[in-house]
């Protein structure tokens, strides 16, 4: 950091977002050393009086993230390490429980297909490369320039052999914000499941399961100011699923696994918290962006990756994204590092990479526009200062060169 500079401004809330006072609190009894608080830290699955107290702080836990996302009951939620098991588990446990309940019907298909996006996380993206190497027909859909899945792309891969299609909410990099109601619609309509992964969108944005009509959405703690190293599955009832951790049958035979009752009680204090101010920080977000995008591109060299404000498409509140030309992302993040600011060049899963992101590129964005990209991603605690401040930062990085 710069001499003299008293704060560090994190600007990477898309990556992973500050622990919550609420999250911290809620899990702060379960975090005591020592067998005095055997009854905070026992096995939710022993039969004793502290295993059976561990039980019920799991179960409110899932009680209160099923409610927040509009499930109709507790145990179509899933606890998992987070939202790549999540994912993992959606994408090779639907898409073999689909192709089990279709043998079992009697109608096999000949060539199962999977449909996702270019777009995906890499969660999502790897599993499907591992189906398609394992037979399934894999078919990846390219975005528009803005970074949207069109209902006609969708509808032209839909075949009666398609099991399975995961398109998520809310893209990491760029924030669009896909139609998941209608694109969900479709999928059903030709008799295949619907997953999403809704990482980025929990606690940010409205987001409701029955609502979307989805069949599976995977979710992620520390997206949304609570504790890393817990996520979900959100997996309607009766839908076909094969589980893919295979060990004492915890969760209902889907995920076997000793639960982490301290992140699932955190993971539930932090959803609560972020729904119930959602609103307004939805509106609130979505002015600073708006506010960013302006001032950022008015520096020399800077331009906004997509057009926000287009009549029907959507972006995330939260999220900026900027490509620097004649500048690469590493250089850069570094540099305003160095000036006390925390950004990102994309998804912080790829942030060792030196390759351009596969988003920014399947967009249809150069190679060279997309080494300079530049992600700035904020939420609760950042101010219109940091981002003031930001702005002169960048500048600076740019022109002093």
């Amino acid at each position: 950091m710069a001499a003299g500079k008293a704060k560090y401004s994190y600007l990477d809330y898309a990556a992973t977002a500050p622990l919550c006072e609420e999250a911290a609190s809620a899990m702060a009894p379960y975090l005591v050393a020592g067998p005095e608080n055997t009854q905070a830290s026992a096995n939710a699955n022993s039969l004793h009086t502290p295993g059976r107290s561990a039980f019920a702080a799991l179960e409110k836990a899932r009680r209160d993230i099923s409610h927040a996302i509009g499930a109709r009951k507790p145990d179509e939620l899933i606890f998992t390490s987070g939202a790549t098991e999540a994912d993992n588990l959606a994408l090779f446990g639907l898409a073999q429980g689909a192709v089990e309940q279709r043998v079992k019907n009697g109608n096999a298909p000949c060539e199962p297909r999977i449909i996702t996006t270019e777009i995906e996380h890499d969660a999502v993206l790897n599993p499907a490369k591992r189906l398609a190497r394992e037979g399934f027909d894999v078919v990846f859909l390219r975005p528009t320039r803005q970074g949207f899945i069109t209902k006609e792309a969708l509808e032209s891969a839909l075949t009666p052999d398609t099991v399975l299609v995961s398109i998520q909410t809310a893209n990491a990099e760029i924030g669009s914000i896909q139609a998941i109601r209608e694109l969900a619609a479709l999928a059903h309509d030709a008799g295949a499941l619907f997953h999403t992964d809704a990482t980025q969108a929990l606690g940010k944005i409205p987001f409701d399961v029955v609502d979307l009509g989805v069949d599976a959405a995977s979710f992620s703690s520390h997206k949304v100011y609570g504790p890393k190293g817990i996520g979900a599955l959100y997996v309607k009832a009766r839908t076909p699923i094969s589980a893919q951790m295979l060990g004492g049958g915890q969760e209902s035979n889907r995920r076997s696994g000793t639960q982490n009752v301290p992140g699932a009680v955190g993971f539930a204090a932090a959803v609560c918290a972020a729904c119930a101010s959602l609103d307004e920080e939805d509106f609130r977000l979505s002015i600073l962006r708006d506010h960013l995008y302006a001032r950022a591109c008015e520096i020399k060299g800077v331009s906004a990756t997509t057009e926000i404000g287009r009549e029907g498409e959507s972006f995330m509140p939260g999220i900026v994204h900027l490509l620097v030309d004649g500048f690469e992302s590493e250089t850069l993040i570094l540099r305003l590092d160095a000036q006390g600011f925390a950004v990102s060049g994309g998804s912080a899963c790829a942030s060792h990479s030196l390759e351009p992101s596969h988003v920014l590129l399947s967009m249809g964005v150069s190679r060279n526009a997309a080494l300079g990209a530049l992600r700035i991603s904020f939420g609760r605690y950042t101010t219109k200062e940091e981002l003031d401040a930001f702005v002169e930062a960048l500048d600076a990085c740019i022109h002093s060169a």
